[in-house]
């Protein structure tokens, strides 16, 4: 009996794993809506954390040897990083605003043009949010701002694209006259999509560069937009500094 509950804690360890890997691939897939797929991710943390709880409670109780203690080990393992995962998640979502649509030009925000059709049926419109998104942004992420680099106009407009490419993001429109380059960057988890557009602009013998990234789908974005745009503008001086 007490080694079938060894057992059996094992198979919930490794339970908790498994609903956490097939949580987002089934929605990528569109086997399942998202609602779904946030609640397999929210029970993978619950019986990961009670799994790596009873699975410690019994190695202490009955401090089994060899195999059966290598299993529960790994069990333990697989239970936390079950638990600890969606919870590092959670923590990060409660400590950034709920906002989705990021910009550095929160007064004249760059325009989805060729990525606005793609966008039709996807619950955050292609629109920008708006002057209360704008408020938390100032606050939250004072350092997303434009970047002005005194180089040519084409040389940063091509290497711009080359960051886009070397970022792994699909590129759907480039148009050097207007200054502006649009792309979509797909989460590896989950499949989300979100959206950037870059604009170029002369300035006398300046160029300055403004970048916004929206998400397609979700109320918060978990700060990742404003990641994106602050790798994105680290990315580009790194290139134009190299050639």
């Amino acid at each position: 009996m007490i080694r079938k509950l060894g057992s059996l804690l094992v198979i919930v360890g490794v339970l908790s794993g498994f609903l956490l890997l097939i949580s987002g691939p089934l929605y990528r897939l569109q086997w399942v809506e998202l609602g779904v797929a946030f609640t397999l991710l929210r029970w993978a943390a619950y019986i990961g954390v009670a799994a790596t709880v009873l699975i410690i409670i019994y190695l202490i109780w009955q401090r089994p040897r060899g195999l059966p203690l290598a299993g529960l080990t790994v069990a333990a393992i697989i239970g936390f990083i079950s638990f600890y995962l969606p919870y590092q998640q959670l923590q990060t979502a409660r400590s950034v605003p709920p906002i989705h649509d990021i910009s550095t030009d929160l007064e004249n925000p760059p325009v989805f043009v060729a990525i606005a059709p793609l966008r039709a049926e996807a619950p955050n419109p292609v629109d920008y949010a708006g002057e209360e998104t704008a408020d938390q942004q100032r606050q939250a992420y004072p350092n997303i701002q434009p970047l002005t680099l005194e180089n040519d106009y084409d040389r940063t407009f091509q290497a711009a694209l080359t960051v886009v490419n070397d970022l792994g993001w699909q590129l759907v429109a480039s148009d050097l006259a207007e200054g502006r380059i649009e792309a979509t960057d797909t989460t590896f988890w989950f499949g989300f999509k979100d959206d950037v557009v870059i604009r170029l602009e002369r300035q006398a013998d300046q160029v300055r560069v403004d970048v916004r990234s929206k998400s397609r789908v979700g109320r918060s974005d978990v700060g990742k937009n404003a990641d994106r745009i602050a790798t994105f503008m680290r990315e580009l001086r790194s290139q134009l500094a190299a050639n």
